[in-house]
């Protein structure tokens, strides 16, 4: 969120400068809602827990400037005079990484979360697995990630056109690593869910352990539906559930993603199977809209609708919370403009404005929304950065605040004040006029829908 619009906020006279003395006291308004007072008596947050006083904290690092986001921020700041009082509309605000495609190194990830905390969002939505590469330690299958997390190459730009860096890439994150980062975001109020994909973009795992597949086949080095999905074997179903224990052990909250998408005739009884399991170890399964083709799921599970909200409010009347994150207005991958300037060209154009602009549908039914950032053309932070900001900023706002959303005044606010903001932090963003000079990839082949 940019600054918050709050539920209500009041602006007082004059200016005071802030000692860095913050009176905390508790609050009886929503949850992860607070109150913020500066005057010149001093800066009092009252909050209704511990998340409404780091998102209080927030906004005071938002009113503070720019140079409240460096590293070492300078001496004593002015405040306006005022009183904000707020909470979040979404108890699901979220971003999805795909870690799985090109894997994020552990300090890369961290100051993620340290993004998604500085815009109030509280879900980081990780990718784990897929055809391309097995990101989670298994202790007891280790050729998952020891030969599941490397391919040899990767595809370059759009599959349609056949080219391979021919590098190899690769990575995984161990278990204390993945301890590490649920133990940081739980510190900012953010909840990790991991997602193993099954029972299709899976064909890192039978590269491991071909026994598993339809059909054998390395780490994939495509983009796109992998027709290899897991088999039906009763010993695969053992063994995707051992991995599941075994993720439950170092994630502790309370969603686990499990997939389900994408796998065209593919096993409804492996995803009943794992569904159940989690349900029998106190989690909630959180799976893609396709999920609900599969038969029957349990009442705990979530369901992202992704292929639009169709699915989305089909789930909602079954009973089943549902996170919107419909590709059309939220899939931050998906090229920015029609320009030839912009950056291996695929999907729709998905615009800042298609962002802020988005309302989802049954609102006031759902669990939430997020954001998702698919990485097969995003292949280092840099790149991450430029698709995800500002956009991410337009999905913060309308996952928190309700009300009518004037594009032309969000831009005027992202130019004048968060912007300056997300450069202080070092985040390479796209700029609003368009990608700079460095930011370019020409040459690379793309598929523009």
């Amino acid at each position: 969120m940019i600054l918050p619009r709050p539920v209500s906020f009041g602006r007082g006279d004059g200016e005071v400068v802030f000692d860095g003395v913050v009176d905390v006291r508790q609050w009886g308004g929503p949850a992860e809602g607070y109150r913020l007072t500066i005057a010149p008596s001093g800066v009092v947050i009252e909050a209704a827990d511990a998340a409404g006083e780091a998102h209080a904290r927030q906004t005071l690092r938002q009113l503070s400037g720019p140079s409240a986001f460096r590293a070492v921020a300078p001496g004593p700041v002015t405040l306006p005079v005022c009183v904000v009082e707020d909470h979040p509309r979404f108890r699901w605000r979220g971003c999805m990484l795909d870690v799985a495609r090109h894997f994020l190194p552990k300090p890369d990830l961290l100051r993620y979360v340290d993004l998604l905390a500085v815009h109030k969002l509280n879900v980081l939505h990780l990718h784990l697995t897929d055809d391309q590469g097995w990101r989670f330690e298994s202790l007891r299958f280790p050729l998952l990630h020891e030969v599941g997390g490397w391919r040899p190459s990767s595809r370059y730009g759009d599959r349609r056109h056949g080219g391979q860096t021919g590098r190899p890439h690769g990575g995984y994150y161990t278990q204390d690593d993945l301890r590490e980062v649920v133990a940081y975001a739980a510190e900012r109020h953010i909840t990790v869910v991991p997602e193993i994909d099954v029972p299709g973009h899976s064909q890192a795992a039978i590269a491991a352990y071909p026994e598993l597949g339809v059909a054998p086949g390395g780490v994939w080095t495509d983009w796109g539906i992998n027709p290899n999905l897991l088999n039906t074997a009763p010993s695969t179903v053992d063994f995707v559930l051992a991995v599941f224990e075994e993720l439950l052990d170092v994630f502790p909250g309370e969603y686990v993603g499990f997939g389900g998408d994408e796998a065209e005739g593919g096993d409804g009884s492996l995803v009943r199977a794992v569904t159940e399991f989690l349900v029998s170890r106190g989690r909630r399964p959180f799976g893609w809209d396709e999920a609900l083709e599969t038969g029957p799921l349990p009442d705990a599970t979530v369901i992202a609708s992704w292929r639009g909200e169709d699915a989305g409010v089909t789930a909602l009347d079954r009973g089943l919370d549902v996170v919107m994150c419909p590709e059309k207005y939220v899939y931050l991958d998906y090229r920015q403009s029609d320009s030839a300037d912009e950056p291996v060209p695929v999907g729709t154009v998905t615009t800042l404005e298609d962002v802020y602009g988005y309302e989802p549908a049954a609102a006031d039914r759902l669990l939430g929304v997020q954001a998702n950032v698919w990485t097969e053309h995003l292949d280092s932070p840099r790149r991450l950065d430029y698709a995800t900001f500002p956009r991410l900023c337009a999905l913060a706002e309308l996952a928190w605040s309700t009300g009518e959303r004037d594009v032309a005044e969000f831009r005027d606010r992202l130019a004048g004040s968060h912007l300056p903001r997300l450069a202080a932090l070092g985040v390479e963003y796209r700029p609003l006029s368009g990608p700079l000079p460095w930011q370019r990839l020409p040459g690379v082949p793309g598929h523009p829908r």
